[in-house]
């Protein structure tokens, strides 16, 4: 029987709210920076809700691309390719001179993939019919798609994989591509996920249904853990990591940021859209993670949690940490929520909040929940309120939870040797 084989973090990018890098993002992060602001490119009549956190001075062709291929992509595969070009310059991997093309897989989802394609071309259909609509739509708009240009722009020949499981998407992405590795079918993957689904049509179908915060000041419009909280606020952006077989990076010379040592997957089997409200189900893809990483009682834990500011969410996941760890390991761990400061940035958030974890236990500091001022009863453990805190941490873990039940949950140690 095959050894498992260790999986670390060799590379990070990231284009989001807070910044069109991950150190940018991380660096926003720490300081506590909103980047929540008033929605920009639609008319205030066109839209639901005020706020959104969009992407801001994103420039493609400064990212990596060519004129030609920005015309090709929808917006969220720019963000995919420019966060995993950045993530790969980072690692100093390169297909075919220090990795075998054959080994080098891509895994990228996305919850939604093209939306603005999609709704352009619904335009044009309703005014031209079918003759009308352009050839490049399917392959601007498929989710896939991020992942497959990714693969092309790196020359990556392995495993291509595209998950879909809702605000859980680019966890699983994570998740899966560290499963991968650790039994021998890559030697590294680049994964996370990309969304660009700011659109007054998206966000009809969110605030309608109950989801997105009514604020208009947008420092009072995500508000995860508070008393106070309404709805989560839609954001954009993509977040990937290159995950790396433990020897390959080593015999290369490669800096290692973290190691992933631990994935749980579960689903509610509940409701479409409203987590379970005991959090049981949660609380197992958070054990599971925890277990296969080996987690002890005496280790300094930091929780990123998905804590999107929806009432039924943060209360159940509270539940859900309780129950993972116990009532006294979870009182001592350090939990924030980065989506006061970026948003929910869908189908990327999951990977997002990994790359925030994993710097965390690198610098040695929990990035806050902002805008945590009044405190819930039901939400009682260490929330990070306000400002970040030092801490010197062993082990991370971020957790994802998504429409349709789905629970995810990857877990990352403090690199040592």
């Amino acid at each position: 029987m095959q050894q498992e084989r260790r999986v670390v973090i060799t590379g990070l990018g990231a284009v989001s709210p807070l910044g069109n890098t991950a150190r940018e993002s991380w660096e926003a992060a720490l300081r506590g920076v909103c980047g929540i602001a008033p929605v920009e490119g639609f008319a205030p009549e066109e839209l639901p809700v005020r706020v959104a956190a969009q992407v801001k001075g994103f420039d493609p062709i400064a990212a990596g691309m060519t004129a030609s291929e920005v015309r090709h992509y929808d917006p969220f595969c720019r963000y995919a390719v420019a966060a995993s070009l950045e993530a790969m310059r980072q690692s100093g991997l390169e297909s075919g001179r220090n990795i075998d093309a054959g080994r080098l897989g891509v895994y990228i989802g996305s919850t939604i993939g093209g939306f603005s394609t999609f709704v352009k071309q619904a335009e044009v259909f309703l005014k031209e019919g079918a003759r009308g609509v352009s050839p490049l739509f399917i392959p601007m708009m498929i989710t896939n798609i991020a992942g497959g240009n990714t693969a092309i722009k790196i020359g990556a020949q392995g495993v291509c994989l595209d998950s879909v499981s809702a605000c859980a998407t680019s966890t699983n992405t994570v998740g899966e591509a560290f499963l991968a590795i650790r039994d021998g079918r890559a030697d590294a993957i680049v994964a996370g996920g990309s969304e660009a689904a700011v659109h007054p049509m998206a966000m009809g179908g969110f605030f309608n249904c109950r989801a997105l915060s009514p604020a208009e000041d947008p420092l009072e419009a995500s508000l995860p853990f508070d008393a106070r909280r309404h709805g989560f606020v839609m954001a954009e952006g993509a977040a990937v990591l290159v995950l790396e077989e433990y020897t390959h990076a080593r015999a290369r010379g490669a800096e290692i940021l973290g190691e992933i040592c631990g994935y749980g997957n579960t689903c509610d089997a509940y409701h479409y859209t409203a987590p379970r409200a005991d959090g049981s189900v949660t609380a197992r893809a958070l054990k599971d993670a925890l277990d296969q990483a080996g987690f002890r009682a005496s280790e300094a834990l930091y929780i990123n949690a998905h804590g999107t500011g929806t009432p039924l969410n943060d209360k159940s996941e509270t539940l859900a940490i309780k129950l993972a760890l116990g009532d006294d390991l979870a009182r001592k761990a350090s939990i924030s929520s980065t989506k006061s400061m970026t948003g929910h940035m869908l189908g990327a958030t999951g990977a997002m909040e990994i790359i925030f974890a994993t710097l965390a236990l690198r610098d040695g500091i929990v990035p806050p929940t902002i805008g945590l001022r009044e405190a819930d009863p039901a939400c009682d453990l260490n929330y990070t309120p306000l400002e970040a805190q030092p801490r010197t941490l062993d082990i991370a873990i971020s957790d994802s939870l998504g429409f349709g039940g789905h629970n995810a949950c990857v877990a990352i140690r403090r690199y040592h040797e």
